[in-house]
């Protein structure tokens, strides 16, 4: 909400603001990545904020929590369990630590950010898929896909280019063809067969998904993965072939893009 309010140049936003703060000074142990990277983006944002020391400490806890070795992002942060799930982390666990690392450095001149939001970029990027595919489930340990596939139009389109354009606009490399391979997918996704842009619509349809029974396929390579990080289900693209179009879109594409594509962005590129 308070990202929203500075976006709109709100300017009662000190409600929001005091409570936004209350929230991130309760003694809590675990917070999921996305919310923590919402809120350290937010006040980078809020021009009145005066909790510099509180937009460092939420920097650093980001920071604390990379994984040098791997290139990712934990799912939660503070997050030690042996869960079955715990060592998964999403394709938005790194999108958005990238985005708030990268507008963090930006403003205050952080080379050690900077660099975080590089190498966690430039993993993702190695990871891409041959037609340009944004992958969904990562292994926090060891930095490599668990699970392909939902691919999301969101991530292709949006996500991934608002995170790479502000590492780039950060002082970071530019991740240009990356991002033109993404949006190549969405022209022509080879597990449809066909774009996921419905000119006749006038809409992008939401993902590309397995031919499967609910989440089996991500379940299945959790455990596995779980048991020891270089198994996966073996023969999974045979019994679940990718091809399942999700005939929906969600409002928050349309939001993500407005900052992935900029009016002076679009002129540029």
């Amino acid at each position: 909400t308070l990202w929203a309010l500075c976006s709109a140049r709100y300017p009662d936003r000190q409600a929001i603001r005091v409570r936004l703060l209350d929230l991130l000074s309760a003694r809590k142990m675990l917070y999921p990545t996305v919310e923590i990277s919402w809120a350290l983006d937010s006040l980078c944002m809020d021009s009145d904020v005066l909790a510099d020391d509180l937009v460092k400490s939420l920097a650093r806890r980001l920071m604390s929590s990379f994984n040098a070795g791997s290139g990712m992002f934990p799912h939660i942060l503070g997050n030690n369990t042996n869960s079955l799930r715990s060592h998964v982390s999403c394709f938005a666990d790194m999108v958005y630590p990238i985005h708030a690392l990268a507008n963090y450095a930006k403003l205050s001149g952080d080379r050690e950010a900077l660099d975080i939001a590089v190498q966690c970029a430039e993993r993702i990027c190695r990871l891409q898929g041959p037609a340009g595919q944004w992958w969904w489930h990562y292994d926090r340990r060891t930095g490599d896909v668990i699970e392909r596939y939902p691919v999301y139009s969101v991530h292709q389109d949006a996500m991934a280019p608002m995170a790479l354009f502000a590492v780039q606009e950060a002082g970071g490399p530019d991740f240009i063809m990356e991002v033109q391979k993404g949006l190549d997918w969405l022209v022509h996704s080879p597990e449809h067969g066909a774009s996921l842009i419905d000119n006749d619509a006038d809409i992008i349809w939401r993902k590309v998904a397995r031919h499967e029974p609910g989440k089996l396929s991500r379940y299945a390579q959790t455990i596995m993965s779980r048991v020891h990080p270089a198994l996966r289900v073996p023969g999974i693209d045979l019994m679940f072939p990718p091809g399942a179009v999700d005939y929906e879109n969600r409002p928050y594409h349309s939001g993500w893009l407005l900052y992935a594509w900029p009016k002076g962005r679009i002129r540029q590129d």
